[in-house]
């Protein structure tokens, strides 16, 4: 099946080497996930963004492995890797020559300053009108030859925008493309796409230039054999339009529903995004990000839309998440931390949860039967906590959901209640035939019903999001019913 479950990891937090994850996921993992998304192995790996800034995007970091380790884990597998499409690192080699020889270089075009998008100057109304994750403008002071230029740095000085009106930028992402298919990548994802259309006269984000440039790289990925799934945080009714035309989008409004429901036993927006959501989504509980708020509510990028939760709602679940964290994730959220992100909680879902082992597994069986593809993060998977010396230790707040783990960790905590449940669901999720075929609910006040069937049979989640008690009951060869997992209060 190709909806099977997803594993996502770096590779070095996780198992230590790319070949690592390979024997993770042939060994205590086996039978559970059916691809990987390997988050960034490329050169170096550790950058300033956790591998989001590489100077060599087509080299695997000969410290994870090569890309003979990466063709062995793509062995029965799908493998995803990010295609980073809005930035490069400023230690590449083309941007490095850039810095020394200014437009004199031959890789010039490829990298966008101010003056690219406002030949003319731009107005105080151009700059606040510009869209970015991050506070203040995206514009960083280099110099670039002989003169001082302002470089377009939508995320950080360390990561210079490419020009992807410009036939150097292409021939870039080609190279990228190719290595990674030549490389046993079969699923690339779009890392920032939204944020490459940059266009005078409005946001800079999601433009009618970012939609032609998505259709490029899809046209691209597609004559290579490789599908697309595209990351765009925004208003909700984005990631629906953006469905029509790629592979795959993240139901990202799914996790902060998911812990509204759970938080409020409230399954009313749930049940509502249920009825207009995108099927063809790649489904998660947590990511290497933080937990998505703007997914969910009122936007700016969508003016007069409401969102799918409403502004109390919304503070309702953040101030609850810092509750349920003992205030960790307030430490590791907005001003607090480095690397901020405007519209995310850094949080790992576990600790979002109070570390309730019942209402977490419940949260994770309610994601694996959605329809879709169902990604599962590293740190999520092992019920990890909120890693508060490493975000000591760097100051990122993304970093408090990004732990490392030593080979003893995984194996103590694969031996967990809450880790072995969800292992048993995620085996159900990849093998069981009922998850080919149509999908039903239905929503009575604080409980429902999830249920799919093909042919004879079946697998259904009914639960209660009141007392977070559950039951996962499917067909076996014979026909008949079993319980997979049941749960009840107070256990």
């Amino acid at each position: 099946m190709n909806n099977r479950p997803q594993l996502i990891a770096y590779a070095d937090r996780l198992a230590g080497s790319v070949a690592g994850v390979t024997a993770l996921l042939d060994g205590p993992l086996a039978g559970a996930f059916g691809g990987v998304h390997l988050l960034p192995f490329f050169l170096p790996f550790d950058g300033v963004d956790a591998g989001f800034d590489p100077r060599d995007h087509c080299a695997v970091d000969p410290r994870l492995g090569t890309w003979a380790d990466v063709r062995a884990l793509a062995q029965g597998r799908t493998v995803v890797a990010d295609v980073i499409v809005n930035h490069i690192s400023v230690q590449s080699e083309q941007f490095r020559d850039v810095r020394a020889h200014g437009e004199a270089s031959p890789w010039s075009p490829m990298f966008l300053t101010l003056s690219s998008i406002f030949p003319a100057g731009a107005t105080e109304a151009d700059l606040a009108r510009i869209y970015r994750p991050r506070p203040g403008l995206p514009f960083t002071a280099m110099t670039l030859g002989d003169e001082v230029r302002l470089v377009w740095t939508t995320f950080t000085a360390d990561q210079v925008d490419l020009d992807l009106r410009t036939a150097e930028s292409w021939e870039y992402l080609d190279s990228v493309v190719d290595a990674l298919v030549a490389g046993g990548v079969t699923q690339l994802r779009l890392d920032a796409v939204g944020y490459t259309g940059k266009e005078p006269g409005t946001n800079c984000f999601m433009t009618p230039a970012t939609d032609e440039y998505t259709r490029r790289i899809v046209q691209r990925a597609h004559a290579r054999g490789a599908t697309v799934l595209v990351e765009v945080h925004g208003h909700h009714t984005q990631q629906i339009d953006i469905a029509r035309t790629v592979d795959y989008v993240y139901d990202f409004a799914l996790p902060p529903l998911v812990l509204h429901a759970l938080t409020a036993q409230d399954l009313g927006p749930l049940d509502h995004w249920l009825q207009i959501r995108p099927a063809n989504a790649m489904t998660v509980l947590d990511t290497h990000d933080g937990i998505g708020i703007v997914d969910v509510g009122p936007s700016a990028l969508r003016p007069g839309e409401p969102g799918l939760l409403t502004p109390g709602q919304i503070d309702a679940l953040v101030e609850a998440i810092h509750a349920n964290s003992g205030g960790a994730s307030r430490l590791a959220t907005g001003v607090a931390a480095s690397n901020l992100d405007l519209y995310q909680v850094n949080c790992t879902f576990y600790d979002a949860l109070a570390r309730d082992d019942r209402r977490y597994v419940l949260a994770r069986v309610i994601q694996l039967f959605v329809p879709g593809v169902p990604q599962v993060y590293y740190v999520g998977l092992l019920a990890g906590a909120n890693d508060m010396e490493l975000l000591a230790r760097t100051g990122v707040g993304r970093d408090v959901n990004r732990h490392v783990y030593t080979p003893a960790e995984v194996t103590s905590d694969l031996d967990r209640p809450a880790v072995r449940d969800q292992l048993e669901a995620l085996r159900l999720r990849a093998a069981h035939p009922a998850f080919d075929g149509s999908f039903s609910w239905v929503v009575q006040a604080t409980r429902a019903w999830l249920t799919w069937t093909a042919g004879a049979h079946r697998a259904e989640l009914s639960f209660d999001v009141a007392d977070a008690s559950y039951s996962v009951t499917s067909t076996d060869d014979d026909g008949g019913q079993v319980v997979v997992l049941a749960s009840q209060p107070g256990r």
